[in-house]
């Protein structure tokens, strides 16, 4: 069987020793850039590769593509294959934060062309308070090899979302708190607001109180009503830069709403050009 998008802690227990699976630890804090690589040393789920957001999840900046490009894919994928992960692999990616961080990993995989990864339903904590066993020990990988099947059409550009502002054929979801998306306490990009025509929905808005993802119902109902006449494949998502985005399109994947794309460049990308458009206000 392969999971697509989450797995339970269950059945990453059940899989614990499968030589099959690997395990993601991608825990990240943006305010203290060594906080995951901390938290994974001192506990984390046998087994578990650590992934860090800036280093492995992200590319080189220019200043004018974002806070957290994207890696070139075969950047990203040889960093894979030196953590023993290649093709074949069911991949089970965690974090601290609801999913915010794995959910990167599980996007950016899907855009290398794998499609058997999913993000542990509750994280770190969900695992922890089941009990379950954790570890101090490193393993020691083998290398492989990872051949990546690039899937261009999961994203668009900065030039798409300027061709399709404020076309009814097109939907912009933007992930971020509402405050953020309105221009106001903007303390992340030089530029509050965000782009013309776009839709709130803040990413947390997808998890329950315990912090897992709400039911499958749920989330197609609240998605089905905030995207209208929209089919999937006319939404772009995007946020600060291109991280809690990929938090939305999980859900709508879990949802049953496949086909939605990522602006992996997001906010911080598009306000780096200040002949685009920039508005505030709403929600």
């Amino acid at each position: 069987m392969s999971y697509t998008t989450l797995v339970s802690v269950a059945d990453l227990a059940a899989h614990l020793n499968d030589p099959g699976w690997v395990v993601c630890d991608c825990r990240h804090d943006l305010t203290k850039y060594e906080a995951g690589r901390r938290a994974h040393a001192k506990s984390h789920i046998p087994g578990a590769r650590f992934l860090h957001l800036d280093e492995d999840l992200s590319g080189p900046k220019t200043g004018a593509n974002g806070r957290h490009p994207l890696p070139h894919p075969i950047t990203f994928t040889l960093r894979l294959a030196a953590l023993g992960i290649d093709n074949g692999k069911q991949i089970v990616a965690y974090d601290a934060s609801g999913g915010t961080y794995a959910a990167r990993l599980w996007w950016m995989l899907r855009w290398a062309g794998h499609t058997r990864v999913a993000v542990l339903d509750g994280g770190w904590d969900a695992w922890v308070n089941a009990g379950q066993s954790v570890t101090i020990e490193s393993p020691a990988p083998r290398p492989t090899t990872f051949n990546p099947q690039l899937q261009p059409q999961h994203a668009v550009n900065a030039a798409f979302i300027e061709a399709h502002l404020k076309r009814a054929e097109m939907c912009m979801l933007d992930a971020r708190s509402a405050d953020r998306f309105r221009g106001e306490n903007e303390t992340l990009d030089p530029v509050g607001g965000h782009i013309p025509g776009a839709v709130n929905r803040f990413f947390k808005l997808n998890l329950e109180a315990g912090g897992q993802f709400k039911s499958v119902a749920i989330l197609r109902q609240e998605f089905c009503e905030l995207l209208g006449n929209n089919a999937p494949a006319e939404v772009a998502h995007y946020c600060g830069s291109g991280v809690t985005a990929c938090h939305n399109l999980l859900a709508m994947e879990i949802a049953g709403l496949s086909g939605s794309r990522l602006y992996p460049g997001s906010w911080s990308e598009w306000v780096s050009d200040p002949s685009r458009p920039v508005a505030t206000g709403g929600v």
